[in-house]
């Protein structure tokens, strides 16, 4: 059993930057890939990034491919997403999820989901 919990959302002007964290509980931490995905009003949940259990691979999405990074620090049960040159398209409610395969941009592989964070990006 992994349980997430997301914090480092808020209100930021288009072209600023905020750092999400997401920490687990747990002492499997390192053995899951872990994720980061969104959800818009009114939108479909999407893929954003992911990263390997070791923290060696990355994946992003092409919306946010070179503005995005993902990293982890397995000694600290913590994954961040630093988001840089925001655009009001990125608002939404940002989760991280853990998944018991490497890593990956499918949702259904995911097994345990935090809560959520806001991110609003005015312009």
């Amino acid at each position: 059993q992994v349980q997430l919990v997301e914090s480092g959302g808020g209100l930021v002007q288009a072209g600023g930057s905020l750092r999400l964290s997401c920490a687990a509980s747990g002492r499997t931490f390192s053995s899951y890939g872990m994720g980061w995905f969104r959800q818009a009003p009114e939108k479909e949940r999407e893929f954003v990034a992911a990263i390997s259990w070791s923290g060696g691979s990355t994946l992003y999405a092409d919306s946010v491919k070179g503005r995005f990074t993902i990293s982890r620090d397995n000694a600290k049960n913590t994954v961040y997403l630093q988001m840089n040159s925001l655009k009001p398209e990125d608002t939404a409610v940002y989760y991280c999820a853990a998944s018991r395969r490497s890593y990956t941009n499918f949702a259904s592989e995911y097994v345990y989901w935090g809560q959520g964070t806001q991110v609003t990006v005015s312009s």
